[in-house]
């Protein structure tokens, strides 16, 4: 069985799947910012055994997927703005001496995009994205079954390209770039609200704040899907994050938004689906990153 470890901006999931894709075992335990380094290893080693455990099969390995810039080909963490404090630490190197089994560490968003090339929305593209639209916004693009990367195995931060530059500032030292504009908080902020979620269930009740707070959304995510979709034309783009579970209130607002902005490519032939793993996008993502391997560092 191969472990799999998902380190968000808001919470820490731990599972256990076969080959096939099949989860056996699962716990998930608050992050938030507070969480110190030690007190993280500690409590990821911990659910790893219990997951483990309550599996009771042979650990072959345990694949990663992590939030913000992560150095994937020496397995260690950068500067994460959700995780102060973790910067510099070699986790694959920490998994391994604490299981005795190889490791791999991929950021959170190319991690999700290999589980659901292999196993969801995108199986069978050759030319895949997965954009995910929660506390931020990230996304992995993947052509002929391996993740691009960019000089030195970067991960392109394509949740932070700019939409407006007149728009807000954001800690990645622009304004107005997407996951400032089109974030699940920024959302939440437009609308005066507590958070993204509240935004879209006021909208359904009817609140015409909140729908013109989320008419702005979709406008924000299209102009975003229509950047994506002009320099890639991929075959698929797959929305997951808890933004996108509303995304009956956005979609129509995004597909205009592409066909205005999209002219020179053949826009229609790129298809916007749901993610389809759920729940277990980022666990069955990060199994992915352990059965891809060296395969996915090309």
């Amino acid at each position: 069985m191969i472990g799999a470890v998902d380190i968000g901006g808001t919470k820490i999931a731990v599972g256990m799947f076969d080959r096939s894709g099949k989860i056996l075992a699962r716990r998930e335990n608050p992050s938030g910012t507070g969480l110190m380094l030690s007190d993280g290893l500690s409590l990821i080693f911990k659910m790893l055994r219990e997951t483990a455990g309550e599996a009771g099969g042979t650990l072959e390995g345990i694949g990663v997927g992590c939030t913000g810039p992560v150095d994937a080909l020496t397995g260690t963490l950068e500067r994460i703005e959700f995780l102060p404090g973790w910067e510099g630490c070699p986790l694959t190197a920490e998994l391994q001496n604490a299981f005795g089994v190889r490791a791999c560490l991929e950021n959170d968003a190319d991690a999700a995009a290999l589980g659901e090339l292999a196993w969801g929305a995108g199986k069978d593209s050759k030319r895949f994205i997965f954009v995910t639209v929660s506390t931020g916004i990230g996304a992995g693009v993947v052509l002929d079954g391996c993740i691009y990367r960019g000089v030195e195995g970067a991960h392109p931060e394509i949740g932070h390209h700019v939409i407006d530059p007149s728009g807000p500032l954001c800690f990645c030292g622009a304004h107005g770039c997407w996951e400032s504009l089109a974030s699940g908080p920024a959302l939440a902020a437009r609308a005066g609200l507590p958070s993204a979620l509240a935004v879209c269930q006021a909208a359904e009740r009817g609140e015409a704040s909140a729908q013109a707070a989320v008419a702005q959304e979709a406008r924000y995510l299209g102009l975003g899907f229509a950047n994506l979709i002009t320099l890639f034309t991929p075959d698929v783009i797959a929305l997951g994050g808890g933004v996108m579970h509303s995304r009956h209130l956005f979609m129509d607002k995004i597909l205009e938004t592409i066909r205005e902005n999209c002219g020179l490519v053949p826009f229609e032939k790129t298809r916007l689906v749901p993610a389809s793993l759920g729940v277990h996008a980022g666990l069955a993502g990060a199994a992915q990153v352990w059965i891809k391997g060296s395969q996915s560092y090309a």
